[in-house]
């Protein structure tokens, strides 16, 4: 693999896998493992006006909100205090390449210049890292450990149901591990200043982004909160048919109760700025001061590589459907950030984004491959502690440092 294993490699390589584990000599399931964990799949039905007045169970219906509406956003946004006044925080998917952001994270700790982010939003691994990130520098050690001593098999097991080719169980397990009530009360403290944290997940009913007020589900707390707190997070990272979606249990006005189907928030943008209307243009009805994010500033973070990436696919369906799947990733988050440029260039927003360039030049063989993840901890600890994580342009994608023959091709 190569240094980017953005989601959709990682896919590539969990299929490649996958597909050699099936076609070997078979051993009995051990206990525990996915064959113990079946369940029906069967689900209840729901209409689409029933979806978008449901509400989490347990929980009010305002710990989430569309996130392609750019009107529910602005006024969500309106009612953060601390959004007008310090930097926003967006941090991309990419898998094990979460390794950048953390190390990132920690070195600009170290250089003294970190702010409080008056926003955070993750997608993704993001969506793994950005609870820690808006909590502050005191969680930069279990980011450290959660992106340096992780390896596959905390993330995944082979053999998955109807839903997917893999398990996520021990992903589940680490974010119980991790996500405590400690640190619910934590992002609940930084919520009350009127900071906001936003994880979004993919609806895959309605195919639309959601958009979930962490901080307000951590107020909430008690046994509901803790629950749906860690399955956004599961689900955010959920890479559709590779790793299970999230169900997340619903209840109707009327208290008809449903699950509905969360899954990566990768799917539907590799970053969250705003909605993806308001970055196009000027929404119709906006006032031009409507039409600005308030932020005084936006670091973005974007966990994948954008240089061009050279390797000789070879004549197979994981090799041209891996490659084919890269590309597209790589498309997708190389016009995200040309819009979010032009957004700032439109609004007068300063946008500052980093990216994993090539000042990183490490090759990752296997997924999460804990030598490449501690080699790109300490490369985003570099640039975090220089204060050059942000000089990112495209000049940077010239180049491909990867050179691979055909026998080493995906």
């Amino acid at each position: 693999m190569s240094r980017e294993m953005s989601r959709r490699r990682l896919a590539g390589a969990v299929m490649a896998t996958f597909v050699l584990a099936a076609t070997a000599p078979g051993a009995p399931a051990r206990a525990g493992t996915v064959a113990d964990r079946q369940r029906s799949t069967v689900r209840a039905g729901f209409t689409a006006e029933e979806l978008a007045a449901a509400r989490p169970e347990g929980l009010p219906a305002a710990v989430r909100l569309p996130g392609d509406d750019p009107a529910a956003f602005r006024t969500f946004i309106g009612d953060a205090a601390m959004a007008s006044r310090a930097p926003w925080l967006a941090l991309s998917g990419g898998g094990e390449n979460g390794a950048f952001a953390a190390g990132l994270l920690k070195g600009w700790t170290q250089a003294g210049t970190r702010p409080d982010f008056g926003v955070v939003t993750g997608v993704s691994t993001g969506a793994l890292i950005a609870p820690f990130a808006f909590v502050g520098a005191s969680q930069d050690g279990a980011l450290e450990k959660a992106y340096t001593d992780t390896s596959a098999a905390d993330v995944f097991e082979f053999g998955g149901g109807q839903e997917s080719l893999t398990d996520t169980w021990p992903l589940k397990r680490g974010i119980e591990r991790s996500v405590t009530p400690a640190l619910l009360a934590a992002v609940a403290a930084e919520h009350r200043k009127g900071r906001r944290l936003l994880v979004v997940t993919t609806e895959l009913d309605s195919l639309r982004p959601t958009l979930w007020d962490m901080g307000a589900i951590a107020t909430a707390g008690g046994p509901a909160g803790l629950k749906l707190f860690r399955e956004v997070m599961l689900a955010s990272a959920a890479i559709p048919g590779i790793f299970p979606p999230v169900m997340i249990d619903s209840a109707g006005p009327d208290g008809k109760r449903f699950q509905e189907m969360h899954a990566d928030g990768g799917a539907t943008a590799p970053f969250f700025v705003a909605p993806g209307r308001s970055l196009l243009e000027q929404v119709e009805g906006a006032s031009p001061a409507d039409d600005k994010l308030p932020a005084p500033e936006v670091y973005v973070v974007v966990n994948t590589s954008q240089a061009p990436d050279f390797q000789v696919a070879q004549r197979s369906m994981l090799s041209i459907l891996g490659r084919s799947l890269s590309a597209m990733i790589k498309a997708q988050t190389a016009g995200a950030i040309a819009v979010t440029k032009a957004f700032a260039a439109r609004t007068g927003t300063p946008i500052h984004v980093a990216t994993i360039d090539q000042r990183f030049g490490q090759v990752s063989q296997t997924p999460f491959e804990q030598g490449y993840m501690r080699a790109l901890f300490a490369h985003g600890e570099r640039l975090g502690r220089a204060g050059t994580a942000f000089d990112w342009s495209p000049d940077t994608m010239a180049t491909s440092s990867t050179r691979r023959s055909a026998s080493n091709a995906p």
